[in-house]
């Protein structure tokens, strides 16, 4: 194939002695045996996404390497020193159980050791959420961990968070992309300044320990702990430094380890994807479960920030919970908490996202307290804390199996989540009830909600140009009708106009643009179309729901809502 000539001056810029030789030999032979390899590598630089910089690993501007890694350190050290102009300059660098996650953390940290900020690296690998902890514990101004989440293993990443422990967003994050883009790789300092690189572990992790039981407990009885039987598995990633503490500490101890799954391993040998929203990725916890008469089973991504939960339904099998589910229960039962405690005066709120159960603003209000929806990604619900400290943030998250317990850590946290869904599971079942029998009685008293996420993976360069024309042409030709049902309001995140197509009126909305979309029927349903920020993929999150008039008539309903996200599924051709 003939190589176009904006990717051939890229390559021979990487291979200028700026370049190692490992990576310019690297680079020779994509050249000469996979000309398709290297045209996808060096096509475009990578970019930062909802969830900072991700992709796969290797030589070229479109890879995870040294090189862009410590590009995207140099140009964030430059805007630091712009930023904080007159203070000492700290950073905190975590990094997870993935193929060459540790030697890059040491490459960033080295860089920011080279501009002279003084860097606190974690020794080994540890859980993201404490990243976000440990940065406004040690008071610094920046943190860096080096993940690609539940994304396959050839893929690796990197997330910035900035001083008050949340994800950059606007507007940090243009100007430190600017920053980046100014940059030529031979500017990059990789010479380290050892003095400035301290490491740390486990007094960082006994106070991330403490401050997670301070948030996620509720009086739950030492006697409601010893009956709560739970299954976990940390999916070979990084939730078995910090869990299995957590519960000790916490005083659970019947708690059943997926030992195959114990060891961190960035192959993750034992599944197809260390993702807790795939039901095969906890299909080992799930027979453990069974073999042990567990009541709750709980996986984490590799990362840590993620987690699937899976509980008995009334006929007492397993089941396992979609990301909107467990959001719901977490959000009642810390709502429940905070009234019994006599802490909701007005002033408290809880967070969302777009693309989540519409269920989480019924539940808000109910309970007298104020409702937040951002952009997808846990940087919005942080970003609300930041703007809003008046008022006191009770806990948020979103579908995609994240939440987020008041603000000690800003961002998805899968151990405090951990700890908290099973004080709920073990007061549930203390006062003869199930997680599950509590689900039903909340769809009961707010509305029956059931929502189903439609993927669809276009990988490479061709992938993206169709995602690409396939928002193009949803945004110049919107649908009218969705399964029988009129459109009456279409979301243009990207032009910030909500338009009512009845009768044609347009409203200015107040949220940073983003390439959304969002059609709401006239029977109440929700469908939302939305490129991953960090997957080869387009999403379309469907929501439907219906009066549950008693428990007992669930079935009949889930089943008629379960035929109308079908017919929507088949109406919009997404089959």
């Amino acid at each position: 194939m003939e190589i176009k000539q904006n990717i051939l001056d890229a390559v021979n810029e990487w291979l200028t002695p700026t370049f190692d030789a490992a990576t310019q030999k690297a680079i020779e032979e994509m050249m000469t045996s996979s000309p398709k390899d290297l045209e996808e590598s060096f096509y475009k630089n990578l970019e930062f996404g909802t969830g900072g910089m991700r992709g796969i690993m290797g030589a070229g501007n479109n890879r995870i390497n040294k090189y862009t890694l410590g590009k995207s350190t140099q140009g964030l050290s430059d805007y630091l020193h712009i930023a904080f102009p007159k203070q000492p300059l700290k950073a905190v660098i975590a990094f997870d159980c993935r193929h060459n996650s540790k030697s890059l953390a040491k490459v960033v940290a080295d860089v920011f050791s080279a501009n002279g900020i003084e860097v606190y690296l974690f020794s080994d690998l540890r859980p993201t959420p404490e990243l976000s902890f440990a940065l406004k514990y040690l008071g610094c101004q920046c943190g860096i961990v080096l993940t690609a989440s539940h994304n396959p293993p050839e893929y690796n990443g990197y997330k910035v968070y900035w001083e008050d422990g949340g994800q950059i967003v606007p507007p940090q994050d243009g100007a430190i992309i600017d920053t980046i883009e100014n940059l030529n790789y031979n500017q990059i300092k990789f010479d380290a300044n050892e003095d400035l690189i301290h490491y740390i572990d486990t007094d960082v992790d006994q106070a991330f320990i403490k401050s997670t039981i301070e948030n996620a407990s509720f009086g739950t009885s030492q006697e409601a702990k010893d009956n709560l039987n739970i299954v976990f598995t940390s999916l070979h990633g990084t939730s078995i430094t910090l869990v299995p503490d957590t519960f000790a500490q916490a005083g659970y101890k019947n708690v059943n380890i997926v030992e195959e799954q114990r060891v961190p391993n960035g192959d993750f040998p034992t599944v197809k994807s260390p993702n807790p929203e795939e039901p095969e990725a906890l299909a080992m916890a799930m027979a453990l479960a069974d073999k042990t008469n567990s009541d709750i089973v709980i996986g984490t991504d590799p990362d840590c920030d993620r987690l699937g939960v899976a509980v008995r339904n009334n006929e007492g099998k397993m089941t396992l919970l979609n990301g909107n589910q467990t959001m719901i229960l977490m959000t009642a039962f810390l709502l429940k908490e905070w009234k019994k405690a006599g802490k909701i005066n007005g002033n408290q709120f809880v967070g969302s996202t777009i693309v989540s159960t519409p269920m989480i603003a019924e539940l808000a209000s109910a309970y007298g307290v104020g409702f937040k929806v951002g952009l997808t990604g846990f940087k919005w619900i942080a970003k609300m804390i930041k703007d809003f400290p008046e008022q006191e943030f009770i806990g948020g998250g979103e579908e995609s199996f994240g939440y987020m317990v008041g603000d000690a850590v800003r961002d998805k946290d899968a151990v405090a989540a951990t700890l908290l869904i099973c004080e709920m599971a073990a007061q549930a079942k203390a006062q003869g009830s199930t997680v599950y029998k509590e689900l039903l009685q909340l769809y009961v008293e707010h509305g029956f909600y059931k929502e189903h996420l439609i993927s669809i993976t276009k990988k490479g360069m061709e992938g993206l140009a169709e995602i690409n024309q396939m928002m193009v042409t949803m945004r110049n030709n919107p649908v009218k009708e969705i399964n029988g049902q009129r459109v009456i309001m279409l979301e243009d995140y990207k032009s910030s106009v909500a338009k009512n197509l009845l009768t044609g009126e347009e409203e200015t909305m107040d949220m940073p643009k983003a390439d959304v979309l969002i059609y709401y029927t006239e029977d109440g349903s929700k469908i939302c179309a939305r490129p991953s920020g960090t997957e080869p993929k387009i999403k379309f999150y469907i929501s439907v729901n219906a009066e549950l008039d008693s428990v007992e008539n669930f079935t009949k309903v889930e089943n008629q809502l379960n035929e109308k996200i079908k017919n929507i599924i088949a109406s919009m051709q997404l089959n």
